[in-house]
């Protein structure tokens, strides 16, 4: 069986029929999270009905018209992705997504959601990929913008809830060139192509740790975690930089993202461009961000720019520079 690795102890690999006791015990943990924005169906509540859901997404692979995988961090399955519909003849698909909230905050349904969009794309000729969500679901439209989609329209209630009521979708898409133009392949000079996995995860952890969507606690700390100690952070904003160490980086935003200044904010990178060479390591990112500062809703965009060094406890960043946009607000 294939384990395709996301970040450090989380592969992506085919989730299976056979899987169903251990997919049951997943939706426990994960079902008041993901219920308001998946099929009632998906859900199982026993075995048998795990093992359906299971079924019936391994009979679309069969028919090669959709499919499941799931995501395990740790050895313990934790999400997943699919694709809902794959349809070669017209060239479009529709992918999905789940994640149990102890998984958030560590880009792997990003990174989850790339792999089978590059083999949809790459191998099958798939030109249009789409990605459905309530209106109301954030973090979904998150994933959205960060995969570059544009968000094409609204079917306004094109579906019953159940209760009396009807659904709006948003749809969202990515097409082939759109995608193949999104990914700068890495030049790389380090015998190990893991090299880069291990830096995208560094830099997945470093957004990640600033995400506070939904009323979730934001892991801040983890910066120290992904730098070296003695790294330094500059925000290159305005004629002056204003050059921080850790301590003087964290503990603000910190405080912001915990008092209800800024809430629901999100950051992530939509192109990066990557050279290693030996035991260094530069990588260049395109990034956007948006939230509520103070109650006002907000967007931006800006650039960094990150290095790194391999060192006896793996690789580190021991650098970091952004400027934002002017438009944008600093954070």
């Amino acid at each position: 069986m294939f384990a395709l690795p996301l970040a450090d102890s989380a592969v992506l690999r085919p989730l299976e029929p056979w899987h169903a006791e251990e997919f049951l015990a997943h939706l426990e943990r994960a079902r008041e999270h993901i219920l308001p924005w998946v099929s009632p169906s998906f859900v199982a509540r026993d075995a048998a009905t795990a093992r359906t859901v299971l079924q019936g997404y391994a009979d679309k692979r069969a028919r090669d018209d959709g499919g499941i995988w799931g995501i395990w961090l740790d050895g313990d399955l934790v999400g997943g992705v699919m694709f809902v519909s794959f349809d070669t003849a017209l060239g479009v698909c529709e992918a999905g997504c789940w994640l149990e909230p102890g998984a958030q905050g560590r880009g792997l349904i990003t990174r989850a959601t790339e792999r089978i969009i590059d083999w949809a794309v790459d191998e099958r000729g798939i030109a249009r990929v789409e990605w459905r969500t309530k209106p109301a679901n954030e973090r979904s439209i998150a994933v959205a913008r960060r995969l570059g989609m544009s968000h094409d329209g609204t079917l306004r209630q094109v579906y019953p809830d159940g209760r009396d009521g009807r659904i709006d979708l948003e749809i969202w898409s990515v097409l082939a060139d759109e995608w193949r133009s999104r990914r700068r392949p890495a030049t790389m000079t380090h015998p190990s192509t893991g090299v880069k996995a291990e830096l995208d995860a560094l830099m997945a952890t470093f957004l990640g740790a600033f995400t506070n969507l939904g009323g979730t606690r934001p892991h801040v700390a983890a910066i120290h975690d992904v730098f070296i100690p003695e790294a330094m952070i500059i925000a290159n904003l305005d004629a002056t930089p204003v050059i921080y160490d850790l301590n003087q980086f964290v503990e603000p935003r910190e405080k912001i993202l915990t008092d209800g200044t800024l809430t629901e904010f999100q950051e992530w990178e939509t192109s990066e461009t990557t050279e290693i060479s030996g035991s260094i390591a530069h990588r260049f990112s395109r990034y956007r961000k948006s939230g509520y500062l103070n109650g006002e809703w907000f967007e931006g965009r800006g650039s960094k720019t990150t290095q790194f060094v391999d060192t006896a406890s793996g690789w580190k960043m021991s650098s970091l520079a952004w400027d934002d946009e002017p438009t944008a607000k600093p954070v």
